[in-house]
This record gives structure tokens, C-alpha cells and sequence, in this order.
């Protein structure tokens, strides 16, 4: 797989989670603090399904050129553990446990090992 292939692989796939994710954790905070109103999720709606196009985009181009699924889901398991902490400390401001950063350290190896091994 060239170099380009796999950025662009990767990019679509730590962005498509990273903009799903967002509308998830927008979508409950503003629906817990609006008192339930259908219409401020409409936004998120959007949001996740342009992630959920990345997400299609990246794992397409990604298992296209490596031919190996399990590559793409290490990859897409570990933006989840990268991405989900740090969105959830942005928005929320709660401190992370010692078993968060613990995860998100080895998400990060977990996508480096899968990217480069």
C-alpha cells in the first residue's frame, strides 16, 4: 500500500470517528441539558452521517489496498480509544481515570502496531 493511500486511509478513518463520535457526545450533552427536544439533535444527525461516509471511504480504500480486514478494525478500534477520551475531556471537562489513560496509551500502540507492523 503506498504512503498516500494509507494517510488518506487512516485520516478518513481517525476523522469519520472523531466527527461520530463528536455528534455522539454533543448530541447528549445538549439533549440532557435542553430537556429532550428532537431538534437539537437534527444537527448531530448531519454530523455523524458525514463521519459514517469517512468511516465507509476509509475502510473501503483501506482493506482495497491491504486485503487484510483485521488491519482496518485495529485501526478503527484504536481511534476509538484515542479519540473518545480527549473529545470527552474537551467537552465534558471530568478528569480521566488512571484505566482511561491507561486505554488511550494503548490504543495508541494498538494503531501503531497495526499501521506499521
Amino acid at each position: 500500500m503506498s504512503s498516500t493511500s494509507k494517510i488518506v486511509a487512516v485520516g478518513a478513518i481517525f476523522l469519520g470517528e472523531a466527527l461520530s463520535i463528536l455528534a455522539e457526545l454533543v448530541a447528549s450533552k445538549q439533549f440532557g441539558k435542553a430537556g429532550g427536544y428532537l431538534t437539537t439533535l437534527l444537527p448531530m444527525f448531519l454530523l455523524v452521517t458525514i463521519g459514517g461516509i469517512l468511516l465507509v471511504c476509509g475502510y473501503a480504500l483501506g482493506y482495497m489496498h491491504l486485503k487484510n480486514m483485521w488491519i482496518i478494525v485495529a485501526i478503527s478500534v484504536g481511534a476509538i480509544l484515542v479519540v473518545e477520551p480527549l473529545l470527552t475531556l474537551l467537552l465534558f471537562r471530568d478528569a480521566p481515570t488512571a484505566g482511561s489513560l491507561i486505554g488511550l496509551a494503548l490504543g495508541a500502540l494498538g494503531t501503531l502496531a497495526a499501521i506499521f507492523l
